[in-house]
């Protein structure tokens, strides 16, 4: 590896940044003006296009991120009851807005190009950023081949035996070219798959608000029926075998609810992808925040108010869910396509099950995007292999896309492998990677947050402030930690389970390896709150 970055040394501190304040205040507003936009404002050679239009970037927000978590994961959740379901979902919520929130008031005050990776060089230490960018490349190219597969897990509902590595190959192709070409023309695919979605989203929930209050052919009106009788908590249970096994009374409760937590967490990825497309936004003081504000309105509406109707509409020891849960195939993977099957109406199971596929397909487009942004952020902050940095003249990093294109083929081992087996352990895999994004978002948050206050400078400045911070950031970053320590629960019941513990903490190992080596490698040192650089990127 020592030969990639060779020829370009990084700096030790920060890396293109001005010569920091020598004394708190004198980073005078007036001072800054000209310092502090030179290289976040022009478009240079191998630069990144700011051709992402607003509404594309509010879209992308409002619904971009909605994907397999959500329409298929939750079936996993609601086995352990519609209550766990709902706590886990609104805890998970509030951690999620304030990750995106913090991102926000750093992305308006100080924006960049550089993704999640370069706050974290800035602020915290550059081997951090250098293992959060890593990780979060990594994070979305092992999830692009499951988003994949869940789009040709659904389509075995029509054509059950054409495999599943067909429909890799077939979508692989079409979300390649679209990442291929200028990013106005992404965002606007993009666009309208994400309105596509919200649309879908919006129907599936109403459709199971409706046969909650017996709009279905049977007439009968459940309410919170389920909540009652079996009830709104479950007893942890996991299939064992050809058998489950079942851990009982409050402990067993417990575990469900903590099984929903770390499912929502997985449902909740990637609502940080906006933070990405920041760098080619145009005007970020203004649109970031408006970007940043409306997942406040997908968090309840979408996720909390989809998982409350979803409790209502079916049962958690439903017979189709638990098969739903345990196969993954025949189109039965999604609960909202049991909740359309249990009400007896068939051609809505079709309908629902038919546009499922927007959801995973624009997961997948989403992938190859952040994954190709974040390896050429890395590349600019001189991480990354000189080459992942170039750009043609529309402003597509033609080979770091090439590079996150390749990770498709991890898709196939779904060809010879149980498809659920494969699931689960790339869910795993991928909530800890997510997971520790959101610890680098807000670590780079109050490091900065310190340094604002030792070099004098007052948060009222900031053109974009919410009120859940920064008391929020510190009450996120807990539970951030909490479940990244024990989201391998499972790997102990009901017996310590060797694949299940690699890929639940392999990735924390990982993290903490990329920070060591390159803090060996390039001796890098803590970013000091007096030395930091709160000048690139601000205007008065």
């Amino acid at each position: 590896m020592a030969a990639f970055f060779r020829k370009r040394a990084l700096d030790e501190k920060h890396p293109d940044s001005p010569p920091p304040a020598t004394a708190p205040g004198a980073q005078d507003v007036s001072s800054s003006e000209e310092a502090g936009m030179v290289d976040e404002g022009v478009e240079g050679p191998d630069d990144l296009h700011r051709g992402m239009r607003p509404r594309q970037l509010n879209m992308m927000a409002i619904a971009g991120a909605i994907g397999t978590g959500l329409i298929i994961g939750t079936g996993t959740a609601l086995k352990f009851g519609p209550g766990s379901l709902l706590i886990g979902y609104v805890l998970m919520g509030f951690v999620v807005y304030v990750v995106m929130v913090a991102l926000g008031e750093m992305g308006a005050w100080l924006p960049h190009k550089k993704s999640f990776s370069g706050y974290a060089t800035r602020f915290v230490d550059p081997a951090m950023g250098f293992a959060t960018g890593w990780n979060y490349f990594f994070k979305y190219v092992i999830v692009l081949p499951n988003n994949l597969t869940a789009t040709g897990i659904i389509l075995q509902y029509w054509v059950k035996d054409l495999n599943v590595s067909v429909w890799i190959v077939v979508f692989g192709v079409v979300i390649i070219l679209l990442n291929l070409i200028h990013v106005r023309f992404f965002g606007e695919a993009e666009f309208w798959m994400s309105l596509s979605k919200a649309l879908v989203i919006i129907m599936l929930i109403l459709m199971c608000f409706i046969l909650s209050l017996g709009g279905s052919p049977s007439g009968f009106r459940s309410g919170f029926w389920y909540w009652t009788d079996p009830g709104a908590f479950a007893e942890y249970n996991v299939r064992w075998k050809d058998d489950y096994f079942y851990v009982h009374g409050s402990t067993g409760r417990f575990l469900g609810v903590w099984a929903c937590i770390v499912q929502a967490t997985f449902a909740y990825l990637g609502t940080e992808l906006v933070g990405v497309a920041f760098g080619e936004t145009p005007d970020p003081r203004k649109n970031v925040p408006r970007a940043v504000n409306q997942t406040l309105l997908r968090i309840v509406f979408f996720y909390v108010a989809g998982v409350l109707v979803l409790g209502m509409a079916v049962p958690y020891n439903s017979p189709e869910l638990l098969r739903a849960t345990r196969e993954r195939i025949g189109g039965l993977a999604s609960p909202f396509t049991v909740a359309a099957q249990r009400a007896g109406v068939d051609k809505l199971a079709d309908a629902v099950n038919g546009m499922l596929l927007v959801f995973t397909i624009s997961a997948a487009n989403s992938d190859i995007y952040l994954a190709s942004r974040t390896v050429w952020a890395l590349a600019k902050d001189r991480q990354a292999p000189e080459i992942m940095e170039r750009t043609n003249k529309r402003g597509v990093p033609i080979p770091a896309v090439a590079l996150s294109s390749i990770f498709i083929a991890l898709g196939f081992m779904n060809a010879t492998k149980d498809a659920a087996t494969v699931f689960g352990y790339f869910v795993s895999l991928v909530t800890v990677f997510g997971a520790l994004n959101w610890v680098a978002v807000l670590v780079s948050y109050i490091s900065m947050i310190r340094a604002m206050k030792v070099q004098g400078i007052p948060r009222e400045i900031m053109p974009y402030r919410n009120p859940l911070l920064p008391w929020g950031s510190y009450i996120a970053l807990g539970v951030t930690i909490l479940v990244i320590f024990f989201s391998g629960y499972s790997a102990f019941i009901p017996q310590f389970q060797i694949d299940k513990f690699m890929t639940s903490y392999i990735g924390i190992v990982v993290y903490l390896v990329n920070i060591l080596v390159w803090k060996l490698l390039k001796k890098t040192k803590r970013v000091r709150p007096e030395e930091m650089d709160l000048l690139t990127g601000r205007r008065a």
